[in-house]
């Protein structure tokens, strides 16, 4: 991914645009939250009047969306606050219908937002890995101790959904008020964070308040850090996030990397051999099975 590091940014203050997206219905609003200006990928916050209708359809990225406030009807199905979807690329979502109006979180994952009417599924979707469900509803919260290394006692989080191959994550996260940790983290993996509710506090980049959202890419630091009142988030990583802990607040991502790339070598030093191999260890010439084609005189 290539969007620069946001952080932090507030959008409850800022207006609405209007979503003039050809094709989708009017009475759509949105504010950006964050742009990868080479896919067209994007992190949006939105509005829908009430009274907004869209028939069924699908787009060419995966979708994903959280319904913040308000309610809309999917496919004949109420869905309120804290309702989630994991929509695939070419996958036939029902129609859309909102009496009152809603707002949302809405994610175009691997290019510019599009929408195609339709009321079946593309033939190469893979409509297997649609996933619904209630983010406050269904599901316990997890204390994140029970992931090693996991945070300070306080954060805990909820899965909404895991990508098989890359474990990328899409989850709901909340800090107990008093909470505290005092070490800095890094992480492998880009991550982001809109905060739904209530406040929390970075070290390196201040109050992050309700409306707060940032964009971090891999290996930067961040922390220690600190809830007075609590709060709850939606996050997403675009693969496995891993937890590197240490008290040093001015190394750089350069450095972060290697310690990384060093922890690897510890875990699993073939695979480090393999990594760092110019080449990949691949052999110079054609291989040995190569048998010389040259015509017998």
């Amino acid at each position: 991914m290539t969007r620069p590091h946001i952080e932090p940014y507030t959008e409850i203050d800022q207006p609405y645009k209007r979503f003039t997206l050809p094709a989708f219905p009017k009475g759509a609003w949105y504010k950006v939250l964050s742009l990868d200006r080479d896919t067209g990928a994007s992190s949006l916050k939105m509005r829908f009047d009430a009274g907004f209708r869209r028939p069924p359809g699908l787009a060419w990225s995966d979708l994903e969306l959280f319904v913040l406030r308000g309610s809309v009807r999917i496919g004949g199905v109420l869905c309120g606050e804290g309702q989630y979807f994991f929509v695939p690329a070419g996958f036939a979502l029902g129609a859309m219908s909102s009496p009152d109006g809603f707002e949302a979180l809405v994610f175009w994952n691997d290019g510019l937002p599009g929408f195609a009417e339709s009321d079946e599924h593309h033939r190469y979707a893979l409509t297997s890995a649609f996933v619904t469900t209630n983010g406050y509803e269904e599901a316990p919260w997890i204390a994140t101790a029970r992931y090693q290394p996991g945070v300070a006692t306080g954060c805990c989080v909820k899965p909404l959904r895991v990508d098989p191959l890359s474990r990328a994550t899409t989850f709901l996260y909340s800090m107990v008020p008093a909470y505290r940790q005092d070490n800095i983290s890094y992480h492998d993996c880009a991550e982001e964070s809109y905060h739904i509710w209530g406040t929390s506090w970075m070290m390196q980049f201040g109050e992050i308040p309700t409306g707060g959202y940032f964009w971090r890419p891999a290996y930067i630091n961040h922390g220690a850090f600190a809830s007075r009142f609590g709060c709850i988030a939606l996050g997403r990583t675009d693969s496995e996030l891993y937890n590197y802990f240490h008290y040093d607040p001015w190394s750089t991502p350069d450095a972060n990397a290697a310690r990384a790339a060093s922890h690897l070598y510890r875990k699993r030093p073939k695979l480090w051999d393999w990594q760092v191999s110019e080449g990949h260890n691949h052999p110079e010439g054609p291989p040995d099975f190569e048998l010389d084609q040259t015509p017998a005189p």
